[in-house]
């Protein structure tokens, strides 16, 4: 009997009492969208690790390592401590003062405009759904590699159990789904880490043995610039991961999930030490010693270099190396739980952007919260079904590379509308929108005609846009129309946001 069974089984039955068990006690508007704001700040700074610390870190990461060792990798590790600090700094208290359930109450606090909520609920939803399809991508794969299983029928399945979390549960389920898989990543990410060292005899065997195994050598394994990533896109990739971790809309909502602004400031610090103690073992020890112990072994690693189960179950095959199939049951499992949580908390994000941000404005007549919170779980099914749609599409494409398209997104809309909401009163409605429709409109177009899409999923001979990155090119523009079209309306009373209630 496959180990991996028993333990999936536990995880999700697990996973599905806790839903249970908050679908008992959400009742209102505010415990769906907010957890009731009752959560602390350590279980905060938990489950915001739990959000960020996904499929990307533990699957792709490992697997980007594997093939191409510190370029481009360091990026991808590095840059997003720089943006968990932002947000410690820069948003995590302003945003608890302007908000209440949604970016869109944040973007909407200071004129009420129905058209920035309007605008809030479409950024959200694009760039929650880019993310969560690298999440399906990673969980497909895995399940399919476990249990034999088509790719199309995991997606599905997982599809199923995070629609169950958020339409059953809300954030209340998300919240501690989320802080029970950071737990369960954290004592896998360090018994790995030991056991790496030990099969090694230290830490410098561990980068010796990497170094003999890799095509690369130890001159291009951990010398940044080997990889051959073009100066452009390694700069905008870097601006992408840091920067824009302040404009995911997954990420941002759970500062509504406590109770004031010293709250948020205590998880944001609290999340960012344990994503930053994760990240140096992984990329530090995990990373290197993928490479050590699977490279050149025939039982892992195929005559092209390509690792059993493809470039995301490269974590998974070094936990089998290390532990047999037990410790690969174990990492699955927890790789499974891993992916449940961030894709709830995606769900969320998609769903409450849906019914509190969209339907809200464009329903017209008599509004009720019964109603909305329909309008939520329908909106869950919907996204469900369009991540699945495109992980077909996008089933080949490193889950790590998914996501940094979703920030590339987060930080050319979000991230100018945000920022000036919270620090310039000078901003208009008309400025944010036009700043902010600009940067989802050209930053997706970009991507749309760049490598990733228009040559590997649309089979076109050259991309048009040489990047998969385009936010180094687009949220600095951005910034410059919001600015510039608010100062040019700013005279208007019926569209100036800089107007704060007092």
């Amino acid at each position: 009997m496959n180990t991996a069974v028993p333990i999936f089984v536990l995880v999700i039955l697990m996973t599905l009492g806790i839903t249970w068990w908050a679908s008992r006690k959400a009742k209102s508007r505010s415990d769906y969208y907010a957890a009731g704001g009752n959560i602390t700040g350590l279980q905060n700074g938990l489950a915001i690790a739990g959000d960020f610390l996904s499929a990307t870190t533990f699957l792709g990461m490992t697997g980007m390592f594997f093939a191409t060792g510190v370029d481009p990798t360091a990026i991808y590790y590095l840059c997003p401590l720089v943006g968990m600090s932002l947000m410690m700094l820069l948003v995590a208290g302003p945003l608890r003062r302007a908000g209440k359930f949604t970016l869109g109450d944040v973007m909407a606090s200071r004129s009420g405009s129905p058209s920035l909520r309007v605008f809030a609920g479409v950024s959200t939803i694009t760039v929650s759904i880019i993310y969560l399809v690298g999440q399906l991508v990673g969980a497909g794969t895995l399940i399919s590699l476990l249990f034999g299983l088509n790719y199309a029928v995991s997606v599905i399945l997982v599809s199923l159990l995070m629609v169950v979390y958020v339409a059953g549960g809300g954030m209340l389920a998300a919240t501690w789904v989320q802080i029970i898989k950071a737990l369960m990543l954290i004592c896998i990410v360090g018994l790995i880490g030991i056991l790496c060292v030990v099969k090694a005899g230290s830490i410098a065997g561990v980068y010796a043995l990497a170094a003999q195994a890799h095509p690369l050598g130890a001159g291009g394994l951990f010398v940044p610039g080997a990889g051959k990533t073009d100066m452009f896109s390694a700069v905008s990739l870097a601006f992408g991961t840091s920067v824009g971790l302040m404009g995911l809309p997954h990420l941002l909502i759970r500062f509504f999930t406590v109770k004031d602004v010293k709250t948020a400031k205590r998880s944001a610090v609290a999340a960012t030490t344990i994503i930053g103690c994760v990240f140096v073992v992984m990329f530090g020890i995990v990373g290197p010693s993928a490479v050590a112990f699977l490279r050149g072994d025939p039982a892992f690693v195929g005559k092209t270099g390509m690792v059993a189960g493809g470039p995301n179950m490269v974590a998974i095959q070094l936990a089998k190396a290390l532990g047999g199939p037990l410790l690969m049951g174990i990492t699955s499992a927890v790789a499974f739980a891993t992916i449940l949580a961030v894709v709830s908390g995606l769900v969320m994000a998609t769903a409450s952007a849906a019914s509190h941000d969209l339907y809200s404005v464009l329903k017209k007549g008599p509004k009720t919260e019964g109603r909305e919170l329909t309008v939520f779980r329908l909106a869950a099914v919907g996204a469900g079904v369009v991540a699945i749609l495109l992980a077909f599409a996008f089933q080949q494409q490193n889950v790590a590379f998914m996501t940094a398209l979703a920030m590339g997104v987060a930080v050319s809309a979000n991230v100018p509308v945000v920022l000036l909401t919270l620090y310039w009163r000078g901003l208009t409605v008309a400025g944010a929108l036009t700043g902010g429709l600009f940067g989802l409109v050209t930053s997706v177009g970009l991507i749309i005609i760049g490598p990733a899409v228009w040559v590997k999923v649309l089979h076109h001979a050259a991309p048009i846009f040489p990047s998969d990155y385009p936010g180094l090119l687009v949220m600095p523009v951005a910034f410059l129309v919001t600015i510039a079209v608010s100062m040019a309306t700013r005279s208007s009373a019926q569209g100036a946001v800089a107007q704060a209630a007092e």
